[in-house]
């Protein structure tokens, strides 16, 4: 190592001034981004501000959901090398509950206005284009007995709470160890893992499918649950090259990481940049391949207008397929640049921007005009999805660093069984 073990500040209480500081200036952040989304209400349409809100809203949840599966994989395969890491996952766990609360307006909106301000389906004399109403569409009514106000309210304070719980349970049994180092602490959290990554694999495949997919329910995709799976893994390493970089620049992770641990960041991003486009294209050839209209349609929204030109949301596809894959794919080919900060940092940034676009062109084009056609890319819409963005983020970002500063519990899981193998990974 580049430090001997004694001298790493392990403790967060030397930073945990400059954490609470640093804390604070993310929630006026927060503050200003969610009054900015909220002033949108009364100079923009209410349905164009509210899916813009759920970009946000769905755009950090899958970051914390991401953080909670690579912690619970981390315990059920017992792995090593990401020990020195798992604690500022930990830390991010801390949002889930805030994130709770700042979807309830989001699932307040089925009570008011019609109930259809975010979802359709949720009002049945809502007008479908050339369909006649939610009511009357025989595809609603095949689906009614999931899609209902019910059942949608009922299994998002479900998700919530697998999500908080396993979380809570994680987190106590980690920090517990830093006091007294029981290897019981370890054999819990293996065992919380073995029954949260079934559950956490089922809850965020229905959340994607009830908040995001049902917002064009007459679509159908066996791959969609799989495909965010894909983008919350995704977006929680970046933000974990983020918060390395971060912590070894203010000096809190002096001697703790080496280029062995960026490596290993660095080429399971890479592995799940393979994986998403596995899994997209996989999803986009059964539905060419089957031709099926209920099917097709909503590739056909993004790709022409009604009058045959090309839509505005044909060229964002073809920026994800590139800035998704091929891009990140080619970088993270090279060892240099997947083996250190200062390489992983820049394709970190560009991932988590192009998984937020990626979003939008799951959720926005459910904004249509009068003639059915998505409303363009490029619109006041994208403000609205900036405030939302930053206003999440910054109660989110808040809640990590109260959770660092706060908690008490050591930078790195210092009497983790496996701490030492970690600290001096392949040295």
């Amino acid at each position: 190592m580049s430090a001997p073990v004694a001298t790493l500040p392990v403790s967060a209480d030397a930073a945990a001034s400059s954490s609470a500081s640093t804390a604070n200036k993310a929630l006026i952040i927060g503050f200003v981004g969610l009054a900015v989304t909220a002033l949108g209400l009364f100079v923009d349409d209410t349905h164009h501000v509210a899916l813009s809100y759920l970009v946000g809203i769905t755009y950090w949840t899958a970051i914390a959901i991401g953080m909670l599966m690579l912690v619970m994989i981390h315990h059920i395969v017992d792995a090593g090398w990401s020990t020195v890491i798992r604690r500022q996952f930990e830390h991010g766990l801390s949002a889930f509950k805030w994130l709770f609360i700042l979807f309830l307006p989001l699932a307040a909106t089925a009570f008011i206005g019609g109930g259809d301000t975010v979802w359709p389906w949720m009002n049945p004399a809502h007008v479908l284009h050339g369909h006649g109403t939610v009511e009357t569409d025989i595809l609603y009514q095949k689906k009614a007995a999931f899609l209902n106000v019910p059942m949608f309210v009922g299994a998002t304070l479900l998700f919530f709470a697998i999500w908080t719980g396993l979380s809570a349970r994680l987190r106590k049994a980690s920090f517990a160890q830093d006091a007294d180092g029981s290897v019981g602490w370890t054999g819990m959290n293996r065992q919380t893992a073995a029954l949260g990554i079934p559950l956490g694999a089922l809850s965020l495949s229905f959340a994607a499918i009830y908040w995001v997919k049902s917002l064009e329910y007459h679509w159908f995709s066996t791959m969609y649950g799989v495909w965010f799976f894909a983008n919350c893994i995704r977006a929680a390493l970046a933000c974990g090259v983020f918060i390395m970089v971060w912590l070894t620049a203010r000096g809190d992770y002096r001697g703790v990481l080496n280029k062995n641990h960026w490596h290993c960041i660095g080429t399971l991003g890479h592995a799940f940049v393979i994986f998403w486009a596995y899994v997209t294209f996989s999803q986009y050839f059964l539905i060419w391949n089957a031709n099926v209209p209920e099917e097709t349609f909503w590739y056909n929204l993004r790709e022409v207008m009604h009058d045959g030109t090309p839509s505005q949301w044909k060229y964002v596809g073809l920026f994800i397929l590139f800035g998704h894959f091929f891009i990140p794919f080619l970088y993270l080919l090279s060892f240099r640049r997947k083996s250190t900060a200062k390489g992983l940092f820049p394709i970190s940034v560009w991932i988590v921007g192009v998984i937020l676009v990626d979003l939008c062109y799951n959720i926005l084009p459910a904004l249509k005009d009068g003639n059915g056609d998505p409303l363009p890319f490029f619109s006041l819409n994208l403000l609205w999805v900036g405030a939302s963005v930053v206003g999440v983020g910054g109660v989110c970002v808040w809640a990590y660093l109260r959770s660092l500063a706060d908690s008490g519990a050591k930078l790195i899981p210092i009497r983790d069984p496996r701490i030492k193998e970690s600290l001096t990974y392949h040295e």
